[in-house]
């Protein structure tokens, strides 16, 4: 990473401050020098968000209570609207002897 260029001498920008002059050219330069990257650095988002996130236990506790629930409350309605018995019904058959 550079360093933005100070002078050590004042200006007129007042002590320590570069010029207009200095500052354009600082801008310039580094505009110039600048090159983009392709894509995203996936690694390093990845990283990122695994050291600022959760800890997996967490994660694991929520997601198991998450799908405790679904199973739940796929039950109570697959029980409310009778649909318990999806296989094949008996069929009622009529023999006349």
């Amino acid at each position: 990473m550079k360093v933005p260029y100070v002078e050590d001498k004042t200006t007129r920008g007042g002590f320590g401050l570069p010029s207009e002059a200095d500052l354009s050219r600082m801008i310039r330069s580094e505009v110039e020098t600048w090159k983009p990257r392709r894509g995203p650095d996936w690694p390093d988002i990845l990283i990122r968000i695994a050291s600022s996130g959760p800890s997996p236990w967490v994660i694991y506790t929520t997601a198991s209570a998450a799908l405790v629930v679904i199973l739940i409350a796929a039950f109570l309605v697959g029980s409310a609207l009778d649909l318990g018995g999806l296989g094949l019904q008996p069929a009622q058959v009529h023999l006349n002897h």
